[in-house]
């Protein structure tokens, strides 16, 4: 599904806060909900299997549509399994990012949106290089950032990551706010994405107080 043509241009979005997927990373998920039970299975229907996932954003007061990011990213689910309870548990592996043009629901539980593909070519093609990626300087960022964060992860596994998976993956597990983890969403290649979460995760560590900081 590399060609325009062959994208589908409705798919179901699952709105769900501080939750990120990127291409060619792959976000767990744990259903319950009625609606996204239903959800899952129409996508399991179709020849894509994709939800987009996308944040919402505040709804207006009196306003019963839900008001959603204009741009998410859509995954294709490539794990499916189904608990005693009636749960579902996925894993989406990430696709592409898309554009909302225009959202509705009533024909179904969940939301659908009409979706513009046409911006996020490089994220259907191979994985991404960032030439200026500068592997110990990031990683004593990361470190002053778990310390900070009280976060804790296999070090060893980080040092030998594909730059790609490294960034990516930690712009979607590092606990930012919704706002912040749409800016990294949001960013145009991975140099531009490190930065962000460079940018970030030095925010975080200058606001705590044990620390003197990155200099």
């Amino acid at each position: 599904m590399k060609n325009l043509s062959d994208l589908p241009k409705t798919i179901p979005v699952f709105p769900l806060p501080g939750v990120l997927l990127l291409p060619r990373a792959r976000l767990p998920l744990n259903i319950f909900e009625p609606r996204y039970l239903a959800m899952i299975d129409d996508a399991l229907k179709t020849d894509h299997r994709l939800i987009g996932m996308v944040q919402p954003r505040e709804t207006p007061e009196g306003k019963d549509d839900p008001c959603l990011q204009q741009i998410g990213c859509a995954g294709r689910i490539t794990t499916f399994s189904e608990t005693e309870d009636g749960r579902y548990m996925i894993t989406l592996s990430g696709f592409s990012r898309f554009r909302i043009r225009d959202s509705h629901d009533g024909f179904t539980p969940y939301v659908q949106a009409d979706v513009d593909w046409s911006s996020f070519g490089a994220d259907r093609g191979a994985g991404e290089i960032d030439t200026r990626f500068d592997r110990p300087k990031f990683l004593k960022t990361l470190s002053k950032f778990f310390d900070a964060t009280q976060l804790s992860t296999d070090w060893d596994s980080l040092k030998e990551a594909d730059e790609e998976l490294l960034v990516n993956s930690l712009s979607m597990l590092c606990p930012f706010e919704p706002s912040e983890k749409q800016a990294l969403l949001e960013a145009p290649d991975l140099a531009n994405r490190r930065e962000t979460l460079v940018t970030l995760m030095e925010f975080a560590v200058a606001g705590d107080p044990s620390d003197d900081l990155l200099q």
